[in-house]
């Protein structure tokens, strides 16, 4: 039996050692990391898949992003991400199911940006499971390189004109 808690619940070392075993160790100079730099994850859509002995076996964190329109003002979103699971338990449904949770945690969520779910991964699987597109991405821009076609968002918030996407909500210091 795997549970789903709020991420907020876990060690947040616990959150690092599986995201490198996932990731690897240069996992931090993706242009995702850059994105959401200087920002903390949403508790509200951020959880943990635990194990029956109590492992922490995946995770998923969701950020405040905004885009920043080249023609002026900004269009509050959610960038989702990463979706991590330990090696050993890939491809078992428990990144499906970490999606799933935080899509039904997002919908009808009061949050800003909630409705406007961003992510950079696999259009195949996105697209399939979830109805991520790059419709509305074609003019976003990211702080570091990226394949426009893994760019995808979904959710009646989307903005659809160009601009920068970046962190939304800054750390306090």
């Amino acid at each position: 039996m795997i549970a789903l808690l709020p991420l907020e619940t876990v060690d947040p070392q616990a959150v690092e050692t599986l995201l490198d075993r996932a990731f690897g160790p240069g996992r931090r100079a993706r242009t995702a990391y850059r994105v959401r730099l200087g920002t903390s994850e949403i508790p509200e859509l951020s959880f943990a898949a635990v194990a029956d002995d109590g492992s922490l076996i995946g995770t998923i964190q969701c950020w405040p992003v905004a885009l920043e329109c080249d023609g002026g003002g900004s269009a509050p979103m959610v960038m989702v991400g990463p979706v991590a699971v330990q090696p050993d338990r890939q491809q078992g449904g428990i990144g499906r199911m970490l999606m799933e949770r935080m899509l039904e945690a997002a919908e009808g969520s009061p949050l800003p940006g909630a409705d406007a779910l961003m992510l950079v991964g696999d259009p195949e699987y996105y697209g399939r499971f979830f109805d991520f597109t790059a419709e509305r991405t074609g003019g976003w821009r990211l702080p570091g390189p990226f394949e426009p076609r893994r760019l995808l968002a979904r959710g009646a918030g989307v903005p659809a004109g160009p601009g920068m996407v970046g962190a939304r909500l800054r750390r306090a210091a």
